[in-house]
Order: structure tokens, then sequence, then C-alpha cells
């Protein structure tokens, strides 16, 4: 079950999980986890297995949308459906119309093997492309 972790962002681990899934600086890093900070600002979740931190995943929410900011699982723990299982549960959770995510190459296939429908953005950075990834999700019949 993922619980909020944003009253934690100064533990070590949950920072060297955010790290996984910033730009690899400690300027970025400091960025994002201030984003966390901020009152009405992201949401941050986290999935823990026998009490250590094996996943965590940030959030922006509006009206009906969902916007993964960050997801990050521990090196070791990877290929093992944390990922998507905390997706999942955060759309059962927070019941969103539509699910969006920015990535890049590497990272295209996992929301693709989710159901996201993928739209290139063309490079954002020489030599880096990115793809935006939609999931729209659909009403259940009553």
């Amino acid at each position: 079950m993922i619980k909020d972790i944003s009253y934690r962002l100064d533990d070590l681990e949950v920072k060297e999980l955010l790290a996984y899934a910033v730009f690899p600086d400690p300027e970025s890093l400091e960025t994002a986890v201030e984003a966390y900070r901020k009152p009405n600002g992201l949401e941050l979740y986290g999935y823990e297995e026998e009490d250590v931190l094996v996943g965590l995943i940030g959030v922006d929410l509006t009206d009906k949308e969902m916007t993964i900011k960050h997801i990050a699982v521990t090196p070791e723990n990877r290929g093992k459906d944390y990922g998507r299982g905390m997706i999942m549960e955060l759309m059962l959770q927070k019941k969103p119309d539509v699910v969006i995510a920015e990535t890049d190459e590497e990272s295209v296939g996992f929301y693709r093997s989710i159901g996201f429908q993928i739209y290139s953005l063309g490079e954002r950075f020489p030599g880096v492309e990115r793809f935006r990834c939609v999931y729209e999700v659909e009403e259940e019949e009553s």
C-alpha cells in the first residue's frame, strides 16, 4: 500500500530514491524536494515493504488530471512491477480521468506496457527525445 511520505522529505532514504527520478545534480534534487514542501503543491507517496522504502511516486493533482512528476524504484527492485503498482493504486485512490507523464526514450516502454498512449515531443534537449504519455481512465459502468 502506498502512503503519503511528504513529511519524510529530509530522510536520506527518500532523497536517494527521488534522486533517481531527477536530472542528476544536487540543484535538481533540491528543487524537486522544495516542490513537495510547498502547501498545495505536489504530493509524494511511497511504497514500503518490510519497513524499507522500495519506491516513490510524486504527482500533481488537479480536478480530474494526475500528472506524474517523479517515479522511482530502488535498483534492486526494478522490473518487479512496483512502478506499475504505485501508478495503479494511486489511480484507484485519486480517481483521475486522465494520467499524464513526460519521459525519455529509456522509460517510454514502461508506460506503454501499462496502456499509456505515447506521443513524441521531439528533442527537448540536444540529442534527447522526450515523450508525453497519456492514460485515459475508463469510467466504470454501473
